[in-house]
């Protein structure tokens, strides 16, 4: 088992394979086992990392620091700890987020990012709806995760592979709620053409947490962005079509990556 520290916190992660870094970030609640298909296709010929964010899967669970400023500083630590050099960033969800301003923050340590199913500011026009849900986990946590989470899956999706990730969520600290509080407020748009660090989209053609129109807009306010439908796949497009996913994921790897110390390339308009 292998720990980094990351702001006085212990990070679980896992590390297969060799050649060039690609981090995975899971989304609320989940672990670095949704990743699961990702890493067993590219361990072959890339260096794969998955990392437990603070208060998932088998990390640490602190009392603070849940907030999107703090995770992007516990993945920037974890970079340093593990001395990558120019790794991709793939965020699942919320941890699209995440990638975003590790990308704003520290665009020289990066080589390229990929956020997938990223809500960025969606959940700033659905105010009453992350209201509602704070509320249902307050009141009945299991239940309401038992019937928010199938939303983030295709239809036909097994009741399986739901299930893990119910108790994945299920498993994980309650304070991790407060991210879904901070979702609420937060709109990058006007630092989103800052930007200067390759960046794809991935989005499932069939998601229905977050409208394929978020990333479309973000793609247009980043220089260079690409987005990248996956044809069947639902918000957690990794998971319920991962051989699609792998396909886009892999096209993503090949063309939108700045070698050290090169700039930005020039990827062309965003297209889906």
């Amino acid at each position: 088992m292998a720990y980094a520290a990351a702001n006085g916190t212990r990070l679980y992660y896992e590390d297969h394979g060799s050649g060039r870094p690609v981090v995975f970030l899971h989304g609320l609640g989940s672990s670095g086992r949704v990743w699961d298909a990702q890493v067993a296709d590219l361990m072959a010929d890339h260096r794969v990392i998955t990392l437990d964010q603070r208060g998932c899967g088998r990390s640490e669970r602190p009392a603070t620091g849940y907030s999107t400023a703090d995770a992007t500083r516990d993945i920037l630590a974890f970079l340093d700890d593990l001395a990558l050099e120019q790794p991709v960033l793939v965020g699942s969800s919320i941890a699209g987020s995440f990638v975003l301003e590790a990308a704003l923050a520290a665009p020289d340590r990066i080589g390229a990012i990929i956020p997938v199913g990223a809500g960025v500011h969606h959940f700033t026009t659905v105010r009453d709806a992350v209201d509602e849900l704070l509320a249902g986990l307050r009141a009945d946590r299991a239940g309401t995760l038992a019937g928010f989470v199938p939303h983030w899956y295709r239809p036909g999706t097994s009741p399986a592979m739901i299930d893990r990730t119910v108790r994945q969520v299920l498993e994980s600290t309650f304070l991790i709620d407060e991210l879904i509080l901070a979702q609420g407020s937060y709109d990058p748009r006007e630092r989103l053409s800052a930007i200067r660090v390759p960046t794809t989209f991935l989005h499932g053609e069939l998601d229905t947490e977050i409208p394929l129109s978020v990333p479309e807009e973000c793609a247009r306010l980043i220089p260079g962005a690409r987005l990248t439908v996956v044809e069947g796949g639902g918000h957690m497009a990794q998971q319920d079509q991962a051989e699609r996913f792998n396909q886009a994921l892999r096209a993503a790897l090949r063309t939108g990556l700045r070698l050290p110390g090169a700039d930005i390339p020039e990827l062309g308009p965003a297209a889906s």
